[in-house]
């Protein structure tokens, strides 16, 4: 029976691969627990997200989407009857929002709840704060509700119910912790 290897160290290319890795990104990836007032903080001036809800056969559909915070907590979105996101939580209103930062690598968060959909009338004056919390006023308010009415616009409302932690990306502490 041979002998057993003896033990080694990292070889010179795992050192120069760890090095590589460090240095492409210092930084390490975060995770960070947060109460819903942390929550709706964190997602109040992020407007990038993907919704995804569930198509009747049960296989995921993602929907990238400007949404925005209402003044009663939920999520809202504002879209087009037609939309698949709107067939789908209509009829499965359990969603995921993964909401990111404009920079690619800035932090993320996912969010788990049930939405509403609000359609053409009722769902005008609810556009209106949606508008009003993503980009503050409008010029003249009167074109503008007239313009969803023309447009039928429909809003997504989620209430979040469960929520992952603020995420960033990076490497695992544990490359950066044993480099060297």
């Amino acid at each position: 029976m041979p002998d057993a290897a003896p033990a080694r160290g990292p070889t010179d290319v795992e050192r120069a691969r760890r090095r590589t890795l460090t240095s492409m990104s210092p930084s390490i990836a975060t995770n960070t627990q947060v109460g819903l007032d942390e929550l709706l903080e964190f997602v109040r001036p992020r407007h990038r997200a993907l919704l995804m809800t569930r198509r009747a056969d049960g296989s995921p559909q993602a929907s990238p989407l400007t949404c925005g915070v209402d003044d009663s907590g939920r999520i809202v979105m504002s879209t087009y009857p037609e939309r698949a996101k709107v067939r789908n939580a209509k009829r499965d209103p359990a969603v995921s929002l993964v909401v990111l930062s404009d920079e690619w690598n800035g932090p993320w968060v996912q969010i788990d709840g049930t939405a509403e959909v609000i359609d053409t009338p009722e769902s005008v004056e609810p556009l209106v704060e949606y508008y009003r919390n993503i980009a503050g006023e409008h010029p003249d308010w009167d074109e503008y509700r007239e313009a969803m009415r023309k447009q039928g616009k429909s809003l997504i409302r989620v209430t979040p119910e469960r929520w992952g932690p603020v995420a960033t990306g990076g490497f695992p502490a544990r490359l950066v912790e044993n480099e060297g």
